[in-house]
């Protein structure tokens, strides 16, 4: 059933809801003992517990997940999760904080965690068809005291796949062996590279078929040669930064677009909720400590 806030309420509304959730989200197929994958297994109803009757082990559906050792109830997680996943520019820490009456650091902290669990895998299948490419910057000022690249912006690589994936980086500069490498890198030999006229993607051709508009003389399209997709992804991750983060620091600009990357190539999906719900069932436990040097 697809979820919307009035039915999360009535289906995840107290922990017991939610902890039949989770449940049957991790053993899909009944429950199994972690440790020797025996399936007779006792519950502990005070304990909110299994204990192994084979091997006496016991457990619970978040030991060993990053909901473990949370003080925060299972179903502002639900919440969390469900805002995080629909608003569809986001929702900030102190947006976040105010909704579920808790203080800032565990409003931050339960939104990195989130970010964590959903990072897509270091490993993808490269991109393949007709591939987008842009580069864009976020965040920072101009200064004008600063004789070279004024801008004080984190530089950004976008790709999309048309009728396919999105992803999203940070780079160091926004140079033609860097652009030409993560291109070379992520796209396939056989896909057709659009870009606009930045001088950097030129060489774009010596890899792949590349074909790309000319914006300066105010060319935006020319039949199927265009990069409208891309720039409409990099303009809604900046019109969230702007109207819900409205800044973001440097150190945490990936974890961002992790978010962004995972929401948006989820926006057809109707169980993107649950499937959220089993990344974080599948995400291992994490500490404040080591999640803000992760991602420093």
């Amino acid at each position: 059933m697809e979820t919307n806030l009035i039915n999360l309420i009535e289906r995840y509304g107290n922990e017991e809801k939610c902890r039949k959730a989770l449940e049957s989200l991790k053993w899909q197929e009944g429950i199994k003992c972690p440790r020797c994958g025996s399936e007779k297994v006792s519950r502990i109803y005070k304990r909110e517990q299994f204990d192994c009757d084979a091997c006496r082990y016991q457990f619970s559906v978040t030991a060993g997940t990053i909901f473990h050792d949370s003080h925060l109830p299972l179903w502002k997680w639900f919440l969390a999760v469900y805002l995080m996943t629909e608003s569809k520019k986001g929702i900030s820490a102190n947006q976040l904080k105010r909704s579920l009456a808790i203080s800032y650091k565990t409003a931050w902290y339960l939104c990195h965690r989130i970010r964590k669990a959903i990072e897509e895998a270091k490993v993808k299948p490269q991109l393949t068809g007709t591939v987008e490419v842009d580069e864009t910057y976020v965040g920072g000022k101009y200064d004008h005291r600063r004789k070279r690249e004024p801008w004080d912006k984190q530089a950004v690589i976008g790709l999309l796949q048309r009728d396919g994936k999105f992803e999203a980086r940070t780079i160091h500069t926004a140079s033609k062996k860097v652009l030409t490498g993560i291109i070379k890198d992520r796209v396939n030999k056989k896909a057709t590279v659009m870009t606009d006229d930045y001088p950097a993607y030129k060489s774009v051709k010596k890899t792949h078929k590349h074909e790309s508009v000319n914006h300066k003389e105010e060319e935006w399209v020319r039949g199927n040669v265009h990069t409208n997709g891309i720039e409409n992804a990099w303009s809604l991750f900046k019109r969230s930064v702007v109207g819900s983060y409205h800044k973001i620091s440097t150190k945490h600009l990936d974890a961002y677009l992790d978010e962004f990357e995972w929401r948006f190539n989820g926006r057809e999906n109707k169980y993107l909720f649950r499937d959220t719900l089993i990344r974080l069932l599948n995400a291992p436990k994490m500490e404040f400590k080591e999640l803000t040097n992760r991602i420093s």
